[in-house]
């Protein structure tokens, strides 16, 4: 063999061993950072989740359990971790609360990621794009988001939506009144009882309170992509979960999850 190919096969083989001792230490990295470790060591991971958003997280009491797709999400994460899981109900209102006091690791709770919160909080990458929709009662005739114009809209409290509507607003010319409750259930009442014209989240969770007197607007806007949160401090969990995602959708593990829950992610520049 002459010394150039042996110099080339050196130089390859070398190659070879750098990428295969960095992917190790990422690896490595990931799984053992202080709080890995302390969750670890606990045996537990805490994860606030949502308990009245159908198909994401919710808590049933046929079951007396947690279901969604969410929680699925939460459950691959402490098997992952090698730890049992427990559960937080939380809302729009005290979700930062509860990580802020150490009450739970993370959260995973249709918490939209914003240049806003990502000041405060660790997020993940995000685990579901969504966009803004409107539940509508069928006998009122809306079909459009113009219909709405001068209209009452239910949110929910702490949420992003009623800012983004607003924005939506100024945009196209129209002007909204707003009523802001503090749990979806209370919306879907309140739709129902007439007291609103139009209850607003994103599409996805709306899935979960249509019923045959209502449907969900065919327009949509302003795309809403999800990220698993924690403590700034806590920044080496977000590196773990992010592997894990990163895992998950190269090997089709969340579009099992989406399947199983009839959930389809709205397109974004990040997953197009």
């Amino acid at each position: 063999m002459s010394i150039k190919k042996i110099v080339i096969s050196l130089a390859a083989l070398l190659l070879v061993s750098v990428s295969f001792l960095g992917a190790a230490r990422v690896k490595a990295d990931n799984t053992s950072s202080p709080q890995i470790k302390k969750i670890q060591k606990a045996g537990v991971l805490k994860v606030g989740v949502k308990q009245d958003v159908p198909n994401f997280g919710y808590y049933s009491s046929k079951t007396n359990d947690y279901e969604g797709m969410e929680i699925d999400i939460a459950r691959k994460i402490a098997k992952a971790l090698g730890v049992k899981i427990e559960f937080t109900a939380v809302t729009a209102q005290t979700r930062e609360a509860v990580m802020d006091n150490g009450q739970v690791d993370i959260v995973i709770g249709t918490y939209t990621i914003t240049p806003e919160r990502t000041k405060t909080y660790s997020f993940s990458t995000p685990y579901y794009t969504d966009e803004i929709g409107f539940l509508v009662s069928k006998s009122k005739g809306f079909s459009t988001i113009d219909d709405l114009d001068g209209k009452t809209i239910g949110v929910s409290q702490g949420s992003t939506t009623k800012a983004s509507i607003e924005e939506y607003a100024k945009a196209h010319h129209l002007k909204f009144k707003f009523v802001q409750l503090g749990s979806y259930p209370e919306l879907a009442i309140s739709l129902y009882a007439n007291r609103i014209s139009a209850f607003s989240v994103d599409k996805s969770i709306l899935t979960g309170y249509r019923s045959k007197k209502t449907k969900i607007l065919s327009q949509g806007f302003n795309t809403q992509e999800y990220g698993i949160a924690t403590k700034k401090s806590n920044s080496g969990i977000t590196a773990y979960i992010d592997g894990l995602l990163k895992k998950w959708k190269k090997d089709g593990s969340l579009q099992k999850i989406y399947k199983k829950y009839n959930l389809k992610p709205a397109k974004s520049s990040s997953n197009n």
